[in-house]
């Protein structure tokens, strides 16, 4: 493919942006669809729920060539995190490239590439592309439960919602609202309505091991999900020689490690006190996403502002002439002017035809792609932000470069068709078992976030220095360690043609590019 090939992107999330913005700098005519009116996918103002914080730390969780403002704290709200991605979508020339409040409604293979059929403010029209690149994420549709006695709920005025639709905190003053789930959206809507509504409940159908940011001044998050030690301490299906250690003459070690943290957290979260200790052991904290505790929940729980009741789930929904309630699994009757369900996303592509879908996934809803990008029988197509991790600035940065490799014909490396295949199945079932069926349909990569990396740079025959791999083993990853990434395009042949495009200035609180190789 050459830089005169049109390239499509759905999604002007993190993904989206960092594959346009690594695309055009290749010298690709690239367009960028959302249906949003900004950037930011699920930073979006439209998506953005009360207490919405970002898991990482701004030292961590940024682009390569693009660091957080200095006067940001270090840990992003909303509405700091969407101003960034703004400001790297000016930064880098984007906006041009953007077409935003227009949705993607259906995409058809074509023997050219693709045609799309695109709906904006004055109706649906056509385009097309020589490959298109999904970036609308997993978490982009979501799932809501399909509850008995749901037109009675509304009859009585009760309101039932996603936690992605929940995005203003006085309309449930006064009210008494039910959260469904027990992941981190759950807990931080919980929080943060705690304080305005007359009663907030938490309905978990199972308790998640959770881990604070930081305990006991001896052990933060980002070094369990953000180094390689930490990484080391879950089993991977392909290990290395410290995996193969601590599961083998060193597991006492990784056991005693988790049962460490386990404690730590338990204590202080007060978990038994509360009784909120969930089953099984803390290293369950890794399935289709990383467990971080919302800061002031368990302190809302024990001055009674939060009340979770555990181990239970809605059976019935209730209305009419009654004030509106919630039938719980264990028996209980619970008032419920507004429900908010934390209750995930489905991972499918809506505007694909079932044909194409079918042959994305298999009879499970897994999809089937290489490196979590590249399926095997649909052509001019790649995916871009599913693997889910803890990471994903960093990680949809080298996601990004690799599809630009591709196209370019630069990965000649791949595995064939049967290989692939082969690789995909074991993947598969190795996550099933290390889950129990608990990961995003396959796009999850958690907690391997690092190894994710380094399996997309090895193809792109890419090597971090010595000195930089020996220090995450037991320092967390830096972005700007990957910088050399993006100067490899400068120390190359210049793409054909390729044009040219005007950046405007950088904003005044976000640096400037800064050229240089890895650190």
């Amino acid at each position: 493919m050459t830089s005169g090939n049109r390239i499509a992107i759905v999604g002007a999330g993190i993904a989206g942006l960092a594959c346009a913005k690594v695309l055009i700098q290749k010298g690709f005519p690239v367009e960028i669809f959302d249906r949003a009116p900004d950037v930011g996918g699920v930073w979006s103002a439209t998506r953005r729920y009360p207490g919405l914080r970002t898991q990482n730390s701004k030292n961590t969780y940024h682009f390569s060539d693009f660091p957080m403002p200095s006067d940001f704290p270090r840990v992003l709200d909303g509405e700091q995190m969407q101003a960034y991605l703004a400001a790297y979508a000016e930064r880098f020339g984007l906006l041009a490239h953007l077409r935003l409040n227009t949705e993607v409604v259906a995409a058809d293979p074509v023997d050219s590439g693709w045609l799309l059929e695109v709906k904006d403010e004055t109706g649906i029209h056509r385009s097309s592309c020589d490959h298109l690149i999904i970036a609308n994420g997993v978490f982009s549709e979501p799932a809501v439960p399909d509850y008995r006695g749901i037109e009675l709920f509304r009859a009585a005025g009760g309101q039932l919602g996603h936690a992605s639709e929940f995005v203003e905190l006085e309309a449930v003053r006064g009210k008494s609202v039910v959260v469904v789930g027990y992941g981190k959206s759950a807990c931080d809507i919980a929080e943060a309505v705690s304080d305005v509504a007359a009663s907030t409940t938490v309905v978990a159908r199972r308790l998640l091991w959770k881990m604070p940011r930081k305990m006991a001044r001896v052990f933060d998050y980002e070094q369990l999900m953000l180094t390689r030690f930490g990484e080391a301490h879950f089993p991977h299906r392909q290990p290395g020689r410290m995996d193969r250690y601590l599961s083998g003459p060193g597991r006492s070690f990784r056991v005693s490690n988790f049962d460490l943290i386990q404690e730590l957290a338990t204590k202080h979260m007060r978990l038994r006190e509360l009784d909120l200790l969930p089953e099984g052991r803390f290293e369950t904290i890794a399935e289709s996403t990383v467990g971080l505790t919302t800061e002031n929940f368990y302190e809302q729980v024990a001055n009674g502002r939060i009340v979770v009741q555990r181990d239970t789930t809605i059976t019935e929904m209730h209305g009419g002439r009654e004030a509106p309630a919630v039938q719980l699994s264990n028996g209980q009757l619970i008032p419920a002017d507004v429900v908010v369900c934390a209750t995930g996303f489905q991972q499918r592509v809506p505007f694909l035809t079932p044909y194409i879908q079918r042959r994305l996934t298999d009879e499970h809803g897994n999809f089937r792609l290489h490196r979590q990008i590249l399926p095997l029988d649909v052509p001019n197509l790649t995916f871009a932000g599913y693997n889910s991790s803890v990471i994903s600035t960093l990680n949809a940065e080298v996601n990004a470069h690799w599809i630009a490799a591709l196209l370019a014909g630069q990965l000649d490396n791949l595995p064939t068709p049967e290989v692939a295949n082969e690789q995909i199945d074991a993947r598969l079932r190795w996550m099933d078992e290390r889950t129990s069926g608990h990961h995003a349909h396959g796009t999850a990569i958690t907690p391997f976030s690092i190894r994710n990396i380094d399996e997309m740079l090895s193809d792109l025959k890419f090597r971090l220095p010595l000195r930089t791999r020996l220090a995450q083993w037991f320092r967390t990853v830096k972005p700007e360690s990957y910088r050399g990434l993006n100067d490899r395009r400068r120390q190359g042949t210049p793409v054909p043609n390729a044009p040219v495009f005007e950046h405007p200035a950088p904003h005044d609180r976000y640096p400037a590019e800064t050229p240089g190789g890895p650190r």
